[in-house]
């Protein structure tokens, strides 16, 4: 199952970093959150990502173009014109990079990613959150459900969208950006089929909003509570935060050994 990862954001609350990089590229522990998301996935062995650009998407393409020599100890010969890899351990990762638009909404990048998903059930998740979710539980309560998404409900202050949820874990109503701490909010990590791409009307629909609410509408949303660790990174004050907790003895979200 691929992995979509939207990584094109301008990244705005986040100004003091994202002035020279797309907000992805901000490090944790001197790697890109971007890495810290994708270990996240590959630890429970789903390895093929499809990745949304858009503001300064060039900077990521440059960061896996020359990912080998980045993650590597090099020898330089230049009599010779030859470079060696020195590399001990090797991400076994496919990486698939699409220009999916600057002014491009949530769901628009989607809809542009569409042509790369062969068709088939997927997962997404924003390029600025990091969580110890289980991926293979997850992807298991989407196949057990039988609906057409599944959103992960965390715990987060009051400026995300919230999910009022029935009974079977079902969402009956979403709402962005009207909650109280504490409630149960769109934590990202979603399991997706095909068709939630027909609840996308194009470029400048922001899948949080209208998709997401007929998809809970039409009883179509399936939420997979998780009440472990999750964490966006919005603000400089959260890059700390993120960044304080790397430094820690057991980062909460390092699933990967």
């Amino acid at each position: 199952m691929k992995v979509v990862i939207l990584a094109g954001g301008l990244g705005t609350r986040l100004s003091e970093e994202t002035q020279f990089r797309p907000k992805p590229m901000v490090e944790i522990g001197g790697k890109p959150i971007l890495w810290h998301i994708m270990k996240i996935y590959a630890a429970h062995g789903f390895c093929d990502f499809v990745i949304c650009l858009g503001y300064k998407g060039a900077v990521i393409k440059d960061y896996f173009l020359n990912y080998h020599y980045l993650h590597s100890d090099i020898t330089i010969e230049p009599a010779k014109g030859t470079v060696t890899c020195h590399q001990e351990e090797v991400e076994d990762w496919r990486v698939t990079l699409v220009d999916t638009g600057l002014e491009t909404q949530t769901g628009g990048r989607l809809l542009r990613a569409a042509r790369y998903l062969d068709d088939q059930p997927f997962m997404m998740t924003y390029g600025d959150g990091v969580a110890d979710v289980d991926i293979g539980k997850l992807v298991a309560f989407h196949k057990q459900q039988g609906l057409a998404a599944t959103v992960t409900a965390g715990h987060a202050p009051g400026r995300f969208g919230a999910l009022m949820l029935g009974e079977n874990d079902r969402v009956d109503q979403f709402r962005e950006k009207v909650v109280s701490e504490g409630a149960w909010v769109n934590a990202g990590f979603f399991v997706l089929e095909p068709k939630v791409l027909s609840y996308i009307a194009g470029d400048q629909e922001p899948f949080e909003f209208n998709p997401l609410s007929a998809l809970a509408r039409d009883q179509q949303l399936a939420a997979f509570r998780h009440a472990g660790f999750w964490q966006p990174m919005d603000t400089l004050r959260e890059k700390n935060q993120l960044e304080a907790l790397w430094q820690s003895e057991n980062p909460p979200w390092k699933v990967w050994s």
